[in-house]
């Protein structure tokens, strides 16, 4: 068995993510570049800063803007929404494979059967309105009067029918509007000529093998089902590949599992020499580098919770930390919040893991990317929290 560094897995990793200095192609075909290498981008709603995707497109890309994936998705057709590792932007070539999981039958009991089973005239009712009526979103459609509201996912039935229709691939996401799903009929969004024969159990499969090894560098089984939920045994797959030649297994120094790499990755692994510069990266808490936890704890010694989902009294690094990426190590979390109407980027919180850095290059980078980031969320002003107290503020 080969056996690599921590070091060179790290590399690795983060030169497949796109977070070296990768020259891209200019504008949305530049962004496009970067849906493909990852595979997919996940969609959040959470916009105490910009959302997630803006936010791992613009890591990735410097000259990123909106518009690039409205374009991508509503006019070029060259990207679609469907559920890779969650809600995601995913390359429209990679379309025929997703469909295994849109003919997938609910599970009989499951609460997504019964409420099919019970709302069978809703479906009907909602898809004949599109049919007739054209691309529509759940706004268009009234929730039913005197309806008790239950929590916060508890959709309206039409709401609720159009993502089970979405989900079963009859409808697909024709556009956003101010981030709202416009629904459509598939056949016709999906562009002319889209392949759509149903892949094999085995062509299934080892497309998202070599997907999830062409985004991630080297990794385990487990980082590979996780990375696009394939929620399926893999093993038998994988050795099919290692003996094909395609692939090899690789151990990594002080990790115990199995990991694997693309044998044309191996082969360049001695040969390239990866430049991680001097470039520090704020990283989306869904972003792919870091989207797997067991994952970067194991290859960067990294432990990392979003705090949005604990209750604020327990909360140690803040609502929506973002990880800090540099020179090949995660080095801190900065808990950032937009304030647009004063148009002034506030810190609320900075954790930095001192034994990791040397600052008289991290600090100029820090202070460079951070006001880089603040002016791409429209707010020039950065205000730090009174309680930060820190030797990294001698930069600003």
């Amino acid at each position: 068995m080969y056996k690599i560094s921590l070091i060179q897995a790290r590399q690795l990793f983060i030169q497949k993510q796109l977070l070296t200095e990768t020259k891209l192609p200019k504008g949305k075909a530049g962004t496009y570049k970067v849906i493909d290498q990852l595979g997919y981008v996940q969609i959040d709603t959470i916009s105490v800063i910009e959302r997630s995707h803006h936010l791992v497109l613009y890591n990735r890309n410097p000259n990123y803007e909106h518009k690039h994936l409205y374009d991508l998705q509503a006019k070029d057709k060259k990207i679609f929404e469907y559920w890779a590792h969650a809600a995601s932007f995913v390359p429209m070539k990679d379309y025929r494979y997703y469909l295994p999981r849109m003919k997938q039958k609910h599970v009989y009991g499951s609460w997504i059967y019964n409420w099919v089973e019970k709302n069978r005239a809703v479906l009907k009712i909602v898809k004949k309105r599109i049919e007739k009526e054209g691309a529509l979103s759940a706004s268009d459609f009234e929730d039913e009067p005197n309806r008790k509201r239950g929590p916060w996912w508890d959709w309206k039935p039409a709401k609720m029918a159009l993502e089970i229709l979405f989900w079963q691939g009859i409808l697909m996401v024709k556009e956003r509007r101010s981030f709202q799903r416009i629904y459509d009929l598939t056949e016709r969004v999906l562009p002319k000529g889209t392949y759509t024969t149903l892949p094999k159990d085995k062509e299934e499969r080892q497309f998202f093998i070599k997907r999830a090894l062409q985004a991630m560098g080297v990794a385990n089984e487990y980082d590979i089902r996780n990375y696009i939920s394939i929620k399926k045994n893999l093993t038998p797959y994988l050795k099919s590949f290692e003996k094909a030649g395609e692939i090899e297994q690789v151990e990594i120094e002080s990790l115990k599992n199995p990991y694997f790499i693309l044998t044309k990755d191996l082969v360049r692994l001695n040969k390239d020499k990866t430049d991680l510069g001097n470039e520090v990266h704020f990283l989306s808490p869904f972003d792919n580098l870091v989207i797997i936890r067991n994952r970067i704890k194991a290859i960067f010694d990294f432990d990392y919770t979003l705090e949005c989902y604990v209750p604020k009294h327990k909360r140690k690094y803040g609502y929506f930390s973002l990880p800090i990426l540099w020179q090949g190590n995660l080095v801190g979390l900065l808990d950032p919040k937009a304030d647009r109407a004063n148009e002034t980027f506030l810190i609320q919180n900075l954790h930095l893991h001192d034994q990791r850095i040397e600052y008289k290059r991290f600090g100029p980078a820090f202070a460079q990317v951070l006001n880089d980031f603040a002016e791409f969320h429209k707010c020039p002003k950065i205000q730090f929290n009174k309680n930060i107290s820190h030797k990294i503020l001698k930069y600003f």
